[in-house]
């Protein structure tokens, strides 16, 4: 690559990856701003240098009249996720030297959203990220004409660069290819609420995980993501020996095991019970649950690195893989004896 082009394609994440820096830092060099050490100050200046980098004329005049505030749109709902997502992307805010503007919202309509975004931009936020537990409010955010940048933790098939997520198609998968490889013909599935994007994801892995290996599929039972759901569905789920269970959400995993437990069947000796998340407490039930982990801590640091370039760097956002999960193999499922 000729020294022309790498001048031309070069951006703040290159700057980072040369320098073995985070790009909070390259940020912090950039800005001119306090707590970077000498030597590191100078290996980032010595990367600028060699990539011949510089931000955009557009980008520059935007920092001048930058708040370093961010706005942060989480729901209302205290689930793990979320909270866990928020919690993170706080983390890597701070680290940024950004501050963050948080504001629950109860209602998923687009006059409410409205409402939480205009009140955000009345405080002068350089960005606007969105916890998204319901396809509607995604949708709703989209249709409005913002002039800054908006970014998404959100679990949908399209990519975009303003839109981040954990796999949770393919962890679905991985849950429902276990339970499968462990001889389980009948694989039933707890989801969540209908229109939250990780279940309408978690969903369509558990479908196609069970077409491609020709498996009935029992139209899935809808829960809130609680405890409580998952007990209520459970009391009635029509289950048979050597049947499994794709529960949605470790929660609803739990209430169900209960369930179970006061039907008088076994798990994981009648029945296999998978979940998803990996909450601290999965590992300290009895049984203990297998389950889906998602590294909350990434998707935070992936949605500031997302900010920190629609905001510096806008037209070197590119769209990205979804971050992996990882299928944590515990005792709730065990293979079945013929």
């Amino acid at each position: 690559m000729s020294d022309d082009k790498t001048s031309r394609t070069a951006n703040i994440l290159d700057v980072a990856r040369l320098a073995g820096v985070s790009h909070q830092t390259v940020s912090r060099v950039l800005n001119d701003l306090p707590n970077v050490r000498p030597v590191t100050r100078a290996r980032v200046e010595q990367a600028i240098a060699q990539l011949r980098y510089s931000p955009s004329p557009a980008a520059r005049a935007l920092v001048t009249r930058r708040t370093r505030t961010i706005g942060l749109v989480t729901p209302g709902a205290s689930d793990f996720g979320p909270t866990s997502t928020a919690m993170h992307f706080n983390v890597a805010a701070r680290a940024a030297r950004y501050s963050v503007e948080t504001v629950s919202s109860l209602d998923a309509d687009a006059a409410g959203v409205r409402s939480i975004v205009e009140g955000l931009l009345r405080q002068r936020v350089d960005a606007i990220v969105l916890v998204v537990v319901d396809a509607d409010v995604l949708e709703a955010v989209r249709g409005l004409d913002l002039s800054i940048p908006v970014v998404a933790a959100a679990s949908v098939a399209r990519r975009s660069p303003l839109i981040v997520s954990i796999d949770q198609y393919r962890g679905a998968r991985a849950a429902v290819r276990h339970l499968a490889e462990l001889g389980h013909e009948r694989i039933l599935h707890l989801a969540g609420p209908q229109r939250a994007p990780d279940a309408i994801e978690r969903v369509r892995g558990w479908r196609d995980e069970l077409a491609a290996r020709r498996l009935e599929v029992v139209e899935p039972l809808h829960g809130d993501w609680s405890a409580a759901s998952g007990y209520r569905l459970g009391a009635d789920l029509d289950v048979a020996p050597d049947s499994a269970v794709f529960v949605g959400n470790d929660h609803m995993a739990i209430g169900l095991m209960s369930a179970l437990r006061e039907r008088g069947l076994r798990v994981p000796e009648e029945v296999s019970v998978v979940g998803f998340d990996d909450v601290p407490e999965a590992g300290y039930l009895y049984p203990a649950l297998t389950t889906v982990r998602q590294d909350f801590a990434a998707l935070g640091e992936l949605i500031m690195q997302k900010v920190l370039v629609a905001v510096e760097e806008p037209e070197s956002a590119t769209a990205d893989t979804p971050l992996p999960t990882h299928l944590i193999v515990r005792q709730s499922t065990r293979p079945v004896t013929r």
